[in-house]
């Protein structure tokens, strides 16, 4: 049993605001790759670029409709848990913080939480969320934090695959132990810092990652995979667990919601980026955004019941699979 505020690894002793210029010039970045653009071919200005983009997202945002209203009350042996990406940039930002205490969730998966942010997190939120485990920072972006009212059982940093870490961590929960991938897939954005040929060539990157830390999950165990996955309802790693038997959450009851907003001049970038997938042996309660923080981010939580009849000396070698809740 991991002792309470035990880190996984030492973390870096560096205080100071990490502020990289990929970051802060990420709009700028977007701009040059729509002038490029227009240079090639005159006609294509930002507006005209990004108006059809908007009107078709729009447009299937629209015709979405929730399948699911939430379960009222929730039920006694319910568990909440919470996916939010923090912002490296704005350690301690008090509105983010208050998001995360306001919810009362029991258990909360950040990213990109860097020494700063530990900090906060520790000082301000440590009564509670007394077991506070960190992992994975570098100094800028691939920090990530689990936060819990309830004894966090074992935690393992993945091998990393692209830019960000994940880590597989057993919780124990009223329902029983209860296995969270938590996962910061790679953003779509290339190395050379273009979001436009990003877009393109780094959906198959996110896939290889989820592929690779879905190896290390336990099948016996009831299992969520939540975190900032840098791609849609319909991305490449996302369709990829859902073949596997998970179910995505966040779009059963808020379909049309963003997790994600971006201003660039005129206008602002929305897209639905951060998701909770849950497999046969929960029960989704209720799924929702909530407006709060001052992150590119919105947090986004789910309720969760178990379920009988899952994971029950249920073999991975390719027998009973009607049985599983999923397999690897």
């Amino acid at each position: 049993m991991r002792a309470p505020n035990q880190a996984l690894q030492p973390t870096r002793a560096k205080r100071r605001t990490f502020v990289h210029p990929a970051r802060a010039r990420a709009a700028e970045r977007w701009s040059l790759d729509l002038q490029i653009c227009s240079r090639s071919q005159p006609s294509m200005t930002l507006r005209s670029f990004a108006t059809p983009i908007i009107l078709v997202l729009g447009v299937a945002a629209g015709c979405a409709r929730p399948t699911r209203l939430p379960a009222r009350p929730l039920p006694s042996d319910s568990v909440s848990i919470m996916t939010y990406n923090v912002d490296f940039s704005d350690p301690g930002d008090p509105e983010t913080l208050r998001a995360i205490e306001e919810s009362k969730v029991d258990l909360v998966f950040l990213q990109e939480v860097n020494r700063p942010w530990q900090d906060s997190l520790q000082s301000h939120l440590i009564a509670a969320y007394p077991h506070q485990v960190y992992y994975g920072d570098d100094g800028y972006a691939a920090g990530a934090a689990i936060l819990s009212r309830w004894s966090i059982e074992s935690v393992e940093e993945l091998p990393r695959v692209d830019w960000f870490p994940a880590a597989r961590a057993v919780l124990e929960t009223p329902i029983g132990p209860l296995q969270v991938l938590n996962v910061h897939l790679r953003p779509p954005r290339t190395i050379g810092g273009s979001y436009l040929v990003g877009h393109f060539s780094t959906p198959t990157v996110r896939e290889d990652e989820i592929r690779s830390y879905a190896t290390a999950l336990d099948t016996k165990l009831c299992t969520l995979v939540v975190g900032d996955f840098n791609e849609g309802d319909h991305g490449r790693a996302v369709r990829w667990l859902e073949a596997l038997g998970f179910r995505n959450a966040l779009p059963q009851f808020e379909p049309r919601a963003n997790t994600w907003r971006w201003p660039i001049g005129f206008i602002t970038l929305k897209a639905s980026y951060d998701h909770i997938l849950y497999d046969q042996a929960l029960e989704l309660q209720s799924a929702e955004v909530r407006n709060g923080g001052r992150s590119d981010h919105l947090p986004v939580i789910g309720v969760f019941t178990p379920r009988t009849g899952c994971h029950e000396a249920v073999p991975n070698d390719g027998s009973q699979t009607d049985s599983a809740c999923f397999k690897v």
